[in-house]
């Protein structure tokens, strides 16, 4: 299917609503309510055999078969574990999530900021499942995954340890829930290890679709209090945790109980009457369930009694604690908001943004150009034109402009752990398109406008995380988005989203295949006296080259040249070539004919030595890229031959 039929086929899926949240792709083929059907018509418990309770589900390494991490580790059942299991006790809350055995601190801060909001847990935790009295052994889940929902089915069979959960669990024994929640994300990620490590703002964006942003506290911005209470109101899902500098900080307990490299959800912000003035607090989650901080307004410390008016403060030990804004700007060192899609919001009175999305690949020797420091290979990056119309209603600070948000996201790579592959160091640059370029959509800007034209704006960094995104004000007009991994020559598949506030249009560029053909076509007549002799020389007494004889010729001549590598012609390329000159029909190639190929091999040797750039005798897909266009887009076979 073309790039265009393809595009055309996922907008209609879209307007009907496949791959939206209410219409969620079934992940694997596996149908829910038919398998479960199925199971309670037969008696059996369902078994997933995409997901087995087997060692390769766990991991690949840590978690390996041969790990004594996972020895004595059995697959139970909730039914198995406890006498009378629940798939939610009392409604879906922080506390229901506590960390186990495997390093996803980052997932779990994400599930416990889903909780705060009703309506965002229903689309990721459907209801129509339980213990009762349709229980067959079967759960499902959705998640967002690279543009569209998809329904995750899972047997209830959970890894266990010594009797207990190895992984997540609840603190209500008899819940389950987030237990199976982490499972079906571990599937779609391939096994449980690969969940080991990762930022929250990804949990985030599986669980909502909506596009996450990274707030350094190191600078934070002035109104980040603002920021934060005003996510919240909106449901905003939002997370935090403190750098490490060393390997030996990962997960290390500070002085007042606060844990380095460790991902935290932020739960609440408000601000009390403390001795007279305004004190802003933050409420922070701990996914462990417990190790609270021990500063200021922690649990039972002496500000409370000092608060006048309501107190929202609690003292069980359940890893969810409050500190002062000013604590939380000195400890923490980023700030994580996942802002919600329009789908995600069932207030009408929010004012959506617009959003488009498109699906891309880096190819080695073909779409994978690397940063900016790579000037040779970089433009052949994909390419993105985005359209800015309309400036916003309400600028900040008096700045107007269009805002928008970039985000970049790398598809599938922590399924690729097992196979010792992993996150790619990926960001983007934008241009201002050129009046000249301005309006045209198969338009993809060559090495030449990068050699002498500034990026506009960028990524804030490259990153190795799945996610790099950033927020933009720019003036209207025409800008184009180059994606890219740091280095080039890497494979890899992404999605990029532009969130704006006003509607924007986002095309994709390509590069306009056609050929301008100059009349190289030589008669007879035109032939001088020292070529006609040349000739009689290579034809013999016929008079004409059969391809046999032009393999000869042209081995003859590349193997005098030090300057091109190349195994020689082979006889169906003489055949091809002689095939392509041949105008009487008869298979060989009379005087005229030949000396036509002979004027096109010169010219595309010419052309071929002043593109390979690196004088290395071979030419690599961006020199050819750059070749077929000083070829008029029409290269014949002997460039093909001689890479």
């Amino acid at each position: 299917m073309s790039g265009v039929a393809s595009t055309l086929a996922k907008k209609r899926a879209l307007a009907a609503g496949f791959g939206t949240n209410s219409n969620a792709v079934q992940y694997l083929n596996q149908n829910f309510e038919a398998l479960r059907a199925q199971c309670r018509s037969s008696g059996q418990l369902f078994c997933d055999p995409t997901f087995p309770a087997e060692p390769q589900s766990l991991g690949f390494k840590e978690l390996g078969r041969n790990s004594a991490k996972i020895r004595g580790v059995t697959w139970k059942r909730p039914t198995e574990l406890v006498s009378n299991p629940e798939f939610i006790v009392g409604g879906a809350t922080r506390t229901d999530i506590c960390q186990g055995g495997l390093g996803d601190c980052w997932l779990l801060a994400a599930i416990a900021s889903l909780t705060m909001n009703e309506y965002v847990m229903a689309r990721v935790v459907p209801t129509n499942q339980g213990f009762g009295d349709d229980y067959a052994g079967i759960f499902h889940f959705q998640f967002w995954q690279f543009g569209e929902w998809v329904d995750v089915v899972i047997d209830d069979r959970l890894p266990v340890k010594d009797g207990k959960l190895l992984f997540v669990h609840s603190a209500e024994g008899r819940e389950f829930w987030s237990a199976l929640l982490e499972k079906a994300y571990a599937k779609v990620n391939g096994c449980y290890e690969a969940l080991s490590g990762g930022s929250t703002t990804e949990g985030f964006e599986d669980f909502t679709g909506g596009i996450a942003e990274n707030y350094d506290l190191n600078q934070p911005p002035s109104n980040l209090f603002q920021i934060i209470k005003k996510a919240l109101e909106a449901g905003a899902l939002l997370g935090c945790s403190i750098d490490i500098t060393s390997a030996a900080d990962s997960e290390a307990v500070t002085r007042q109980k606060l844990v380095k490299g460790h991902a935290y959800s932020l739960t609440g912000a408000v601000e009390v009457n403390y001795r007279g003035r305004q004190e802003k607090l933050v409420r922070m989650r701990n996914p462990w369930g417990q190790v609270e901080w021990t500063g200021a307004w922690s649990d039972g410390s002496s500000e409370w009694s000092n608060v006048q008016g309501e107190c929202p403060h609690a003292n069980a030990e359940d890893g969810e604690f409050w500190m002062s804004f000013n604590d939380f700007l000195r400890h923490y060192s980023r700030i994580e908001v996942c802002t919600l899609t329009p789908d995600t919001i069932e207030d009408e009175s929010v004012k959506h943004w617009s959003m488009s999305k498109f699906d891309g690949t880096w190819r080695k020797g073909s779409t994978a150009g690397g940063c900016r420091n790579h000037p040779y290979t970089f433009w052949m990056n994909p390419q993105f034109v985005i359209k800015l119309d309309e400036e916003d209603d309400d600028p900040d600070d008096g700045e107007v402009g269009c805002s928008f948000v970039v985000g970049l996201i790398q598809k599938n790579r922590r399924k690729l752990r097992n196979q010792g592959e992993d996150m790619h160091t990926i960001g983007f640059a934008i241009y201002e398109v050129p009046q000249q370029f301005q309006g045209q959509r198969e338009v993809h800007l060559d090495k030449n406008f990068f050699l002498t034209h500034a990026q506009t704006a960028r990524s804030e960094t490259f990153t190795n995380l799945r996610e790099v995104s950033s927020r933009f004000k720019l003036p209207p007009g025409e800008y184009l988005i180059v994606p890219s991994t740091f280095d080039p020559h890497l494979n890899g598949d992404f999605c990029i989203r532009v969130f704006s506030e006003k509607q924007t249009e986002t095309l994709p560029c390509d590069d306009p295949v056609s050929a301008e053909l100059s009349d190289e076509v030589v008669s007879d007549e035109d032939v001088d006296s020292g070529f006609r002799n040349l000739f009689s020389k290579l034809a013999g007494a016929d008079m004409e080259i059969s391809a046999y004889e032009l393999r000869t010729i042209m081995n003859k001549i590349v193997a005098k040249r030090t300057d091109i590598k190349t195994d020689g012609f082979s006889l169906e390329t003489c055949r091809i070539m002689v095939n392509l000159m041949d105008d009487s029909g008869n298979g060989r190639l009379g005087l005229g004919e030949f000396a036509t190929l002979w004027k096109k091999v010169q010219r595309y040797l010419s052309i071929y030595k002043q593109n390979d750039t690196d004088n290395s005798g071979m030419m690599s897909t961006p020199e050819m890229r750059v070749a077929f266009k000083d070829a008029g887009g029409c290269v014949y076979v002997v460039f093909i031959h001689l890479e």
